[in-house]
């Protein structure tokens, strides 16, 4: 029953982030401890007692997912598997044994909006026909003038939201991305 605890405690008290410490990091920058000039989740677990000492009460971890890295990882290439840089599955669930047994919280930053132009879903969609629950996983069009009035998220390096996506023979919504690193869902 005892290791049940943690995974319930947001049933206990949903309000519990509240009055929560969070401490958010990028798994890379964090701490190596293999000394390979890269943090992973083996140095983030060495150094949970520290966290714990500065009254850190969850750990809020940016993107860690495998990506081609072109967005700071926001570019999720795997939605189900650690980047190999940062460890593997099961330094991570190392980690979360370890944060639960000090009673830490864990939040990950989970990026749903778009995914890396690696990812199967995306490889998927630029390959299938046009109008397909495949091609629709994704935003297309065959003129930039759909959606005209939307922001232009980076204006320093984006004059569109859209970029053609030579697969797909057609213009991919990608506003957050610098084309063509990213696809937009």
């Amino acid at each position: 029953m005892a290791r049940y605890k943690y995974l319930t405690m947001a049933a206990v008290d949903p309000l519990w982030y509240q009055d929560a410490i969070i401490y958010e990091l990028h798994v890379r920058s964090f701490y190596d401890s293999d000394k390979d000039g890269i943090g992973g989740f083996r140095g983030l677990t060495e150094k949970l007692d520290y966290l714990q000492d500065l009254g850190v009460t969850a750990i809020w971890l940016l993107p860690f997912y495998p990506s081609p890295l072109r967005d700071d990882g926001y570019d999720i290439a795997d939605y189900t598997d650690i980047h190999e840089k940062y460890g593997t599955l099961r330094d991570f669930k190392a980690f979360l044994r370890e944060a639960r047994y000090r009673g830490l919280k864990t939040i990950t930053e989970l990026v749903i909006n778009h995914t890396s132009n690696q990812h199967p879903w995306f490889q998927r969609a630029r390959r299938a026909a046009p109008g397909s629950r495949y091609r629709n996983y994704y935003v297309w069009s065959d003129t930039p003038k759909e959606y005209q009035k939307a922001r232009i998220i980076f204006q320093d390096f984006e004059s569109s939201n859209w970029a053609w996506d030579p697969v797909a023979k057609a213009l991919l919504l990608a506003p957050f991305l610098f084309p063509p690193a990213g696809s937009q869902l």
